[in-house]
């Protein structure tokens, strides 16, 4: 008797141990892992596209109860802009991208740029979530990609101008200057104001504006912090002429997998995370402007009359632009309606 009972315990311990690591396994195999990539440092107080991340990842497995599991790449880990979205065109995968990244496969992006179309963070938020353009830019994406923009990221607040030669209180301060462009529409945009302007990944533009490349750039004092941009340029002007977002991309196919559950947790955690990033963005604008300031920033903020004649040059000569790369008019016209300055 002595010895069956003996016998009988390894034996169910060994049943137990078998079946626990039959469930550990299958609880494994249901995790699902989902690579998120996007440029920028790890750096929530500097970076708010890491802090908007972050949040993401955190939500997604809270409310998914790991059952998706969201991987970070910061920093351009997985490549510049255009081979982040074809990776996330291609494989089941998230991307925050910019400008750049979006618009070879969707030009019309540039339509939401318009400069000095929103006074304020209401009224570019209101544009983003309830405009008729913005819900026919995320069809027609997905018609020419296959792939979903999920939400428009917060980054930063305002773009301000900055520059090593001398202060910017009108356009025609701009004359023979040299600014680093994230992309052709703000070639365009500098060169309506009589500088010139040339495209530079982000992750070069302090060696650019350090070594005389360039003289200035255009970015919302978050990036002019994350980047020590402040290191080498003396001038901030504060003109608020465009928004400062960038566009979380989801592959298509992933999305369409995911279960009805876990896709819907998806949708509320990135409807949170924008939330939270909308909130820190817009509290510490004026904290980051004096930060600058304190690193030696001369900043300025122009006045009503010259801020008129930004937009009465930016604003015609960057719909003209909109126009030479042969986007349709009803683009413009629907961006405009949406924003209140139907022409």
């Amino acid at each position: 008797m002595t010895s069956q009972r003996f016998i009988k315990k390894p034996l169910s311990l060994l049943k137990g141990l078998v079946l626990g690591a039959g469930l550990a396994t299958a609880c494994s195999l249901q995790a699902q892992t989902i690579n998120l990539s996007y440029n920028g440092a790890p750096d929530a107080e500097k970076n708010a596209v890491h802090l908007f991340a972050s949040n993401l990842k955190k939500l997604v497995e809270e409310k998914t109860g790991g059952e998706l599991e969201l991987k970070l790449y910061p920093n351009s880990m997985l490549g510049e802009e255009q081979e982040r979205m074809e990776q996330v065109m291609n494989t089941p995968s998230l991307n925050i991208a910019s400008f750049g990244g979006v618009s070879p496969q969707f030009p019309e992006i540039f339509v939401s740029a318009i400069p000095f179309m929103f006074d304020g963070f209401d009224s570019a938020r209101d544009f983003f979530d309830n405009g008729e353009y913005w819900k026919a830019s995320q069809e027609e994406f997905y018609n020419r990609t296959g792939a979903r923009i999920l939400a428009v990221v917060e980054e930063g607040g305002f773009l301000a101008f900055t520059n090593n030669e001398r202060p910017i209180h009108s356009p025609a301060d701009f004359d023979g200057l040299r600014f680093r462009a994230m992309d052709k529409s703000q070639v365009a945009l500098f060169e309506s104001f009589g500088a010139s302007g040339t495209p530079i990944p982000w992750t070069e533009v302090y060696m650019a504006l350090r070594t005389g490349v360039a003289d200035g750039q255009m970015n919302p004092p978050m990036y002019i912090i994350l980047g020590s941009l402040f290191e080498v340029q003396k001038y901030l002007t504060l003109a608020d002429i465009q928004y400062s977002d960038q566009f979380l991309i989801g592959n298509g196919e992933l999305i369409d997998s995911l279960s009805e559950e876990d896709r819907k947790a998806l949708q509320e955690a990135v409807v949170e995370a924008n939330e939270i990033n909308r909130e820190a963005v817009e509290s510490q604008v004026e904290s980051r402007v004096k930060f600058l300031e304190e690193q030696g920033m001369e900043v300025y903020k122009p006045t009503e009359a010259e801020l008129a004649e930004f937009q009465q040059i930016g604003q015609p000569s960057y719909i003209e632009w909109l126009k030479e790369q042969n986007i349709d008019q009803k683009w413009i016209d629907s961006a405009l309606k949406d924003a209140g300055l139907a022409q």
